[in-house]
């Protein structure tokens, strides 16, 4: 597979926060310990099948690369081209063949309706400034009876636990993401089915997402 680039007067601009486009060190050297596990184990758990198209929205360094099987086409996008560097350098050494990396704003994926079999991201939709219209992209890009796979943090159910992380966002905000995005408001109105919510430890800030994508669309087979 090739590297695609856009087309020069499409080619997206680095995020305003801080972590596109200046801390791709600080990121390699926290994140991995807080969020791999957690991504490793819900990409194996979705038993993606040999040949699917899935597409990886917010792919930043490449961090989840290595757990998802090798007989895909994997396409991850991310607006930071710093990121994408450490990706692609992380390709080669690997010698990943399954895998194209490319610049890409999350709220204007440029693939046709209906193109991947699975869509997944990671912590990405709290560091946009539409979360609503990325998830609309996700699910327009998702074939009909597609799976969507989202970890983020979601506003919290809870009144005191999301009282006590709200407390922060005038933090988080300033560092380029929210504290204060909640699912039901994302998901909202689009044609999703939402299949499972649940953190993966009871201490968690993250919620895992799975959902169906277009169920209402899907022509069973005679």
């Amino acid at each position: 597979m090739h590297r695609v680039s856009l087309p020069e007067k499409q080619a997206p601009q680095p995020h305003s926060s801080p972590f596109y486009s200046h801390l791709v060190p600080a990121y390699q050297a926290v994140w991995p310990a807080v969020a791999k596990r957690r991504m490793s184990a819900a990409i194996k758990a979705l038993n993606i099948p040999a040949g699917a198209k899935v597409l990886e929205v917010g792919v930043g360094t490449g961090l989840s690369l290595n757990s998802y099987p090798t007989n895909i086409e994997l396409t991850g996008v991310d607006l930071s081209e710093a990121m994408l560097a450490e990706a692609e350098q992380l390709i080669a050494e690997k010698k990943w063949q399954h895998i194209d990396v490319m610049p890409m704003n999350a709220e204007e994926l440029t693939f046709e309706d209906s193109s991947f079999d699975i869509v997944t991201s990671f912590h990405t939709i709290s560091v946009v400034s539409q979360p609503q219209r990325m998830m609309a992209e996700i699910v327009r890009v998702c074939k009909p009876g597609g799976r969507i796979l989202m970890i983020n943090h979601f506003r919290s159910d809870n009144p005191l636990i999301a009282k006590v992380v709200d407390s922060a966002g005038n933090i988080t905000k300033r560092l380029g993401w929210r504290t204060d995005i909640e699912l039901d408001e994302v998901v909202r109105e689009l044609p999703l089915r939402l299949d499972s919510r649940y953190k993966p430890n009871p201490l968690s800030l993250f919620t895992v997402m799975e959902a169906t994508c277009k169920p209402e669309q899907v022509v069973l087979a005679p």
